[in-house]
């Protein structure tokens, strides 16, 4: 019996590739961290905390969304405080004293937080007060000059 057409045009050197794409890669999974609470309300706590806490590595992810050595870290350490009784300001805290205020990803409004509160709505004044000088000098007629007077009287005694 013979192949058809299509199966005996993958040589040896076509499924020796595609074997080595498909099996030769790393698998693109990433790592589930269980943890076990006494309590389902250390777990709801737990995920509730993790999603408030950004990763200091990570551009704009937080602790959950991270695969990061020290997302991973934090995590950790974020269950180890809850289990052993920790409230969730005395987690903030922790992490505020050893991290700053940027692994919040909503800081408190203090002066040090100002310009992260402040700074985008100065922009935007910034911009818009550009925008509407440049509009407004645009509109503004400028004077004549000597010859565009006498182009104009011609054009009018012409036309009179």
């Amino acid at each position: 019996m013979r192949l058809p057409r299509v199966l005996s045009v993958v040589r040896p050197w076509h499924a020796l590739a595609g074997a080595i794409l498909v099996f030769g890669l790393p698998p693109a999974s990433a790592v589930i961290e269980t943890y076990e609470f006494s309590e389902p309300i250390y777990e709801s706590r737990y995920q509730d905390m993790i999603a408030q806490l950004r990763c200091l590595v990570c551009q704009n992810q937080n602790l959950a969304d991270s695969n990061a050595d020290l997302a991973k870290d934090l995590r950790a350490r974020t269950y180890e405080m809850i289990n052993a009784g920790a409230t969730d300001q005395q987690i903030v805290d922790f992490m505020i004293a050893r991290y700053g205020d940027f692994v919040l990803y909503r800081p408190p409004l203090r002066l040090r937080t100002a310009l992260l509160w402040l700074g985008p709505f100065a922009i935007l004044l910034i911009a818009l007060g550009i925008f509407f000088f440049t509009i407004r000098k645009s509109q503004t007629p400028q004077p004549m000059t000597g010859a565009e007077r006498k182009d104009a009287a011609r054009l009018l005694d012409k036309n009179s």
